[in-house]
């Protein structure tokens, strides 16, 4: 991915918002309002665009499923319509995922005039050079929507739990676009606690992190579990899953994205609901959570993110442009209105690593760190979230020689603290 921010700043009439360590910047909108689509990034002769496949139309009944898809370039900031999907049937609650610049758009649902759903097994692909959809891949072995969907290592795609037309599975379907296999991965473990859909994640070097989602049962109750998964790099099908500490509130259909050690999931919300935006629990329609919520990986750190200027919910995917750079396009709004909004999301890796507005005192001078508490673990990361040190505690002195701007992150006994460091020959 190019970084060219710069090209975001040529359209006119913007509106920036800023939250602690996110700032949000309103786009051109979506040539139709539309939630519930499958969005991804790609890029089109060294120029970036993000592509949103199907989705729901205002009308949030099943004959507003649709097969329209649009694509947005950054340079000119203007959306475009593009050849709908070529899907059997219209369906929501798809995933994208973009592999060496083509895009699979995996799965989803179709809902039938008798209310009736079904899930898909396709696998739909799209070449963003071309502009043009590719015959299909391998049917998915379990036909899976509402999953979790991520990439790893820029090869292999892992289709991971979801809802398979009667139930909640504990499936890890692992597609191989170069060969255009399927593989079995090692299942989640056959409980509540894992086996969900509409929640969301990613893959940080070899650990999947996914979050919330509804479980199986009565009202499908939404969740605030959050599970880790080890691929083992010399068998990427072997997946240890364990459960990682519970987030301060629930997610439903939230986007994730992530940044060095740190996850967030953007928008969605505390109670599960049908395509319509009404909740399954009956207390009617339901509301977006105003929140980016991070997770810490490295120090089991959950931080709520409260009092985003904006609420979104009934999101599928983010579009990353730059380490530091997503867009969201439609899903809905306030009152479950399906909106055709799209945002900049930009993250501040600098503010985002602080945990409390009362911090340690911290400084560093000549390499050396100073601190007023003692400090427990200490880490130097590029601004592109990268580790780059682990500092020896017992010494406290920054080995790294290479010239250059740094985040330097500490933990003590009563926070964590990140502070920009500037490293001189």
């Amino acid at each position: 991915m190019k970084l060219i921010l710069s090209t975001f700043f040529l359209l006119i009439g913007w509106q920036s918002f800023c939250q602690t360590a996110w700032n949000w910047t309103v786009l051109d909108t979506m040539p139709i309002p539309i939630s519930n689509n499958a969005v991804a990034y790609g890029n089109v002769s060294g120029e970036d665009y993000v592509f949103s496949f199907g989705g729901i139309d205002t009308t949030k009944i099943y004959s507003g499923i649709t097969q329209r898809s649009f694509k947005y370039h950054t340079q000119t900031g203007t959306w475009s319509e593009i050849l709908p999907l070529p899907s059997s049937l219209p369906n929501i609650a798809a995933a994208a995922s973009t592999v060496k610049n083509k895009i699979y758009i995996i799965g989803g649902y179709h809902v039938y005039s008798n209310g009736n759903e079904v899930s898909s097994n396709e696998v739909i692909i799209y070449n963003p050079n071309t502009d043009t959809y590719e015959p299909n891949g391998a049917s998915i072995p379990t036909p899976i929507d509402d999953h979790v969907q991520c990439v790893w290592r820029d090869s292999l795609i892992y289709v991971i739990t979801g809802w398979s037309n009667t139930t909640n599975v504990p499936k890890v379907q692992i597609y191989n676009p170069a060969l255009n296999t399927w593989q079995s991965g090692t299942d989640t473990p056959n409980s509540v606690d894992y086996k969900v859909f509409g929640a969301s994640g990613t893959i940080i070097g070899d650990i999947i992190y996914y979050f919330g989602g509804a479980k199986t049962g009565g009202s499908f109750p939404a969740t605030n579990k959050l599970r880790k998964g080890i691929i083992d790099s010399n068998n990427p099908t072997n997946i240890i899953w364990t459960l990682e500490e519970n987030a301060p509130n629930n997610a439903y259909r939230s986007a994730c994205v992530s940044h060095g050690n740190n996850v967030f999931w953007i928008g969605g919300s505390a109670t599960s609901y049908n395509y319509n935006g009404i909740a399954y629990n009956g207390s009617g329609g339901v509301m977006p959570n105003s929140q980016i919520m991070r997770y810490q990986t490295y120090y089991h750190d959950w931080y709520a993110g409260n009092g985003t200027p904006y609420q979104v919910m009934d999101l599928r995917g983010a579009a990353q442009m730059s380490p530091t750079t997503w867009i969201i396009c439609g899903g809905m709004d306030e009152n479950q209105e399906v909106t055709n909004r799209t945002f900049l999301l930009t993250y501040d890796p600098i503010t985002g690593g602080i945990k409390s507005e009362n911090k340690t005192n911290i400084f560093v001078a000549n390499r050396q760190i100073y601190s007023d508490e003692i400090i427990e673990k200490a880490e130097l990361f590029d601004l592109n979230g990268k580790l780059i040190e682990v500092v020896d505690t017992s010494a406290l002195t920054i080995k790294t020689q290479v010239v250059g701007v740094y985040i330097l992150q500490v933990k003590t006994s009563t926070n964590l603290t990140s502070i920009k460091v500037v490293l001189n020959k």
